[in-house]
C-alpha cells in the first residue's frame, strides 16, 4: 500500500514541446512578418495565374492524371464495380489523413521529416489533381509549394509546439477544400468575369454594371427584385404572425396549422404551375379560377400575367407569399409559446388590453425570431428563380435578378452580364446575412 505507482516518463501521447519561437516576442514578430510576406506573394501568384494567357507550350505540362480523368475512368466501369472502387479510394484518403493526424505531430526527427514532406507534397498533388488551370501548371506548383512552406514554417514556430497547427489544418482541410471549391473560388471567378466582355476575352471595366442599371432588361430586374425583397417578407410575416396568434387559440390548432403549412412542402416549380392554372385566360370556358369568376359576372378574361408594369409582378408575389406564410407561422407560433406566461399575466394585471399586450410583450419577446424569419424570407425572395421561369419566363417586365442572371448566361451566352447580375445579387444579400449573423451573436451573448 505504501508503494506509489510511478508513471513512465516517456509517453506516446505526451504533448509536443513548446517551441522557443512561440514564447519569444521577437520570434512571434518574425513569424508574422514572414507569413504576411508569403501571403502577399501568394496573392500575386494567384493573380498572375488568373491573368496568364494560355500558350501552346504550357498547355502540354501536366502530370497525366486528374480527378476528371479518374471519374471518366470510373464512369466506364460497371455500376456494381463503381461502388467498391469509390469506397476503396475514400478509405485510402481517410486512412492517409488519420495516419498524418496521429503520427506526424509527434516530436522526433522522423516525424519532423514526415510533416515537411506532407506540407510540400500534399498541396502540389492536390492542386495538380484538381487542375484548375492546366495551362499554368508552373504557377500552380509554385502556389502549392508556397502554401505548404508557409504551413510548415508556421507549424514549426507555433506556440503550442510543432505539430499542433499541422494537425489542426488536417482536421479542417476536408471542409475547407469543399468551401474553397464550391463557394470561394466560384465567387472570386464570378467577380473577375463581371469586368470582362460577353466572351470573357476583353476587359471592359464597369460596363457590365452600367448595363445592369441602365438597360431596360437589367433595370427592370433590379426594380422587381427590390419589390420582391420589400413586399414578400413583410406580407408573409404579417400574415404568418396573424395565423400564429389566432390559430393558437382556435380549436383544431394542429389541423389548421397543417393546412396553412402544406404549401411550404410544395416546390416553387409546383406552386408556379398550380397558380399558372389559377391565372389562366382563354376564349370560351375558363379553367382559371380568377377568370372564371370574372366571366361569371359578365366580364372579359384578363391576362393577369401580362398586365404591366407592376400588377403581373404582384401576381407572382402572391405565389411566393403563399409558399412562405406557413414557414413564418410555424416559427413565430413556437416563439410566441416561449414568451413567459408571467409577463403576460403581469401586463394583464396592469390593465392592458389584448392589443397592448401583443404590442408591448409578445412582439419584443419574439424579436429574434422575427429577425430570423424576415431575413430568411428576404434572402429567398432575392434569389427567386423558379416561379418567374415557370409562370412568365421573364416576359412582360417580370424578370428578377436570379432569373435574368441565368437567362443571360444560358440564352445569350453573355458571361459578363450574367456575372455582373450575380455580383449585384450578392451585394443585395450580403447585408442581410451580416445583420442576421450579428443579431444571432448578440443573442448568444445575452444567454
Amino acid at each position: 500500500m505504501s508503494q506509489a505507482t510511478v508513471e513512465d516518463p516517456v509517453k506516446v501521447d505526451a504533448p509536443p514541446p513548446v517551441t522557443r519561437h512561440g514564447a519569444d516576442p521577437k520570434g512571434r514578430a518574425v513569424t508574422r512578418i514572414v507569413l504576411a510576406v508569403g501571403f502577399v506573394v501568394l496573392v500575386a501568384l494567384a493573380l498572375l495565374l488568373v491573368f496568364t494567357t494560355s500558350t501552346e507550350e504550357s498547355s502540354r505540362i501536366t502530370i497525366g492524371f486528374s480527378l476528371n480523368s479518374f471519374f471518366l475512368w470510373l464512369g466506364a466501369m460497371h455500376p456494381l464495380v463503381q461502388i467498391p472502387v469509390i469506397l476503396l479510394v475514400f478509405g485510402v484518403v481517410v486512412g492517409i489523413i488519420l495516419v498524418l493526424i496521429e503520427y506526424a505531430p509527434r516530436p522526433g526527427r522522423g516525424y519532423f521529416v514526415m510533416r515537411l514532406v506532407a506540407c510540400l507534397v500534399i498541396p502540389v498533388l492536390a492542386f495538380l489533381l484538381l487542375r484548375p488551370y492546366a495551362n499554368a501548371v508552373l504557377y500552380v506548383v509554385a502556389i502549392a509549394l508556397l502554401v505548404g512552406g508557409l504551413l510548415f514554417f508556421a507549424d514549426f514556430r507555433a506556440r503550442q509546439g510543432a505539430g499542433y497547427l499541422f494537425q489542426l489544418v488536417l482536421f479542417m482541410a476536408p471542409a475547407s477544400i469543399m468551401l474553397i471549391l464550391g463557394l470561394i473560388y466560384p465567387a472570386i471567378s464570378t467577380i473577375f468575369k463581371s469586368f470582362f466582355n460577353k466572351t470573357g476575352d476583353e476587359f471592359v471595366g464597369l460596363e457590365n454594371y452600367i448595363w445592369v442599371f441602365t438597360n431596360p432588361v437589367g433595370a427592370s430586374s433590379v426594380i422587381n427584385t427590390l419589390i420582391w425583397a420589400l413586399l414578400a417578407p413583410t406580407i408573409s410575416v404579417v400574415i404568418g404572425l396573424a395565423y400564429a396568434v389566432f390559430i393558437d387559440r382556435a380549436r383544431g390548432e394542429k389541423f389548421l396549422k397543417l393546412l396553412v403549412f402544406m404549401p411550404v412542402a410544395i416546390s416553387f416549380v409546383g406552386a408556379g404551375i398550380i397558380w399558372k392554372f389559377m391565372y389562366d385566360a382563354r376564349q370560351g370556358d375558363q379553367i382559371g379560377l380568377l377568370n372564371a369568376i370574372v366571366t361569371a359576372f359578365g366580364g372579359d378574361p384578363v391576362q393577369w400575367l401580362a398586365i404591366k408594369p407592376i400588377l403581373n409582378t404582384l401576381m407572382l408575389l402572391i405565389v411566393f407569399i403563399w409558399t412562405q406564410t406557413g414557414f413564418a407561422m410555424v416559427i413565430l407560433s413556437a416563439a410566441i409559446k416561449a414568451v413567459p406566461v408571467e409577463q403576460m399575466e403581469a401586463a394583464e394585471l396592469d390593465g392592458t388590453n389584448a392589443w397592448q399586450r401583443f404590442r408591448n410583450v409578445t412582439v419584443p419577446g419574439i424579436r429574434s425570431s422575427l429577425i430570423v424569419v424576415l431575413t430568411t424570407i428576404t434572402i429567398a425572395s432575392l434569389k427567386v428563380y423558379d416561379i418567374v421561369a415557370v409562370m412568365t419566363g421573364g416576359r412582360d417586365e417580370t424578370s428578377v435578378l436570379g432569373f435574368e442572371m441565368v437567362n443571360q448566361q444560358q440564352r445569350f451566352q453573355s458571361y459578363g452580364h450574367s456575372s455582373a447580375l450575380a455580383v449585384v445579387l450578392f451585394l443585395f444579400v450580403l447585408p442581410l446575412i451580416v445583420y442576421n449573423a450579428r443579431s444571432m451573436a448578440k443573442q448568444r451573448e445575452i444567454r
